[in-house]
């Protein structure tokens, strides 16, 4: 017979990643690990708290309810790194929401010279979701490469490359507009490893020159200008965590 939760509970772990500590799985290795207190006391796997009334701390610092859902677009310029801070002391794209009020935390990353739409939220488990490779989200790139790609180079990139990790998966690649020496394609990944695009480009002899992000899953980068940002709709909400195999609460 299945544990029945008492009205305003909620399992820690869940509470956990909702509150942007960590995903629900890294969360329970925080549990076992002894790391979490509800109340005082070793939390325990599978125990159940009331944000409005139990006090949980991971490693001695009170963890926070999420007091509402935050999902944002973000148009990130170059020349700002993907992290909270950065040791070499160069802008992050943190740096963007100096006085948000609520801890947010982008989801995934978009390289030091790259542009285009991140994705910030207080979600741990969105994000976790997002960036999985079982869920196959899918990000659009405009991308500039040196010289002209012929048909070969374009069925290599739609069909994999070879680099370190393996062959990449298969993925959509249209010519947008040819220009003296270079061009820009638009390319669909729904995998992300690291520098996935340069490295596809460098595989079949186009080095890339720029990289832009149109689109992640449902949403769309639209005409939000250069370090600005904008809440998602409802409608975006839902289809991101629909994508995301996730229900909305």
């Amino acid at each position: 017979m299945q544990e029945q939760q008492a009205v305003g509970t909620m399992r820690l772990q869940k509470f956990l990643a909702q509150a942007g500590v960590a995903s629900r799985r890294a969360a329970e290795e925080l549990i076992k690990q002894g790391r979490v207190e509800v109340n005082g006391r070793p939390a325990e796997l599978g125990s159940s708290v009331d944000p409005s009334g139990d006090r949980v701390r991971v490693d001695g610092k009170v963890v926070a309810p999420r007091s509402r859902r935050v999902l944002l677009a973000f148009n990130k310029p170059t020349g700002c790194v993907t992290t909270a801070s950065d040791p070499q002391g160069r802008k992050t794209v943190m740096d963007f929401f100096p006085h948000f009020g609520t801890r947010i935390f982008p989801v995934g990353r978009l390289d030091y010279d790259a542009e285009g739409l991140l994705l910030l939220t207080n979600d741990g488990e969105l994000a976790n979701r997002l960036l999985h490779p079982r869920y196959g989200i899918s990000k659009v790139y405009d991308v500039k490469i040196k010289g002209h790609p012929d048909q070969k180079a374009i069925e290599e990139l739609r069909s994999g490359v070879r680099i370190e990790e393996g062959v990449t998966a298969p993925a959509e690649v249209e010519i947008l507009r040819l220009l003296p020496g270079s061009a820009w394609l638009r390319i669909t990944l729904h995998q992300g490893w690291n520098r996935q695009i340069k490295r596809m480009g460098l595989a079949v002899g186009h080095p890339v020159l720029k990289i832009r992000r149109i689109a992640y899953g449902p949403v769309g980068l639209g005409r939000l200008p250069t370090g600005g940002h904008r809440a998602l709709s409802p409608e975006e909400i839902r289809q991101i965590y629909e994508e995301a195999n996730l229900y909305m609460e």
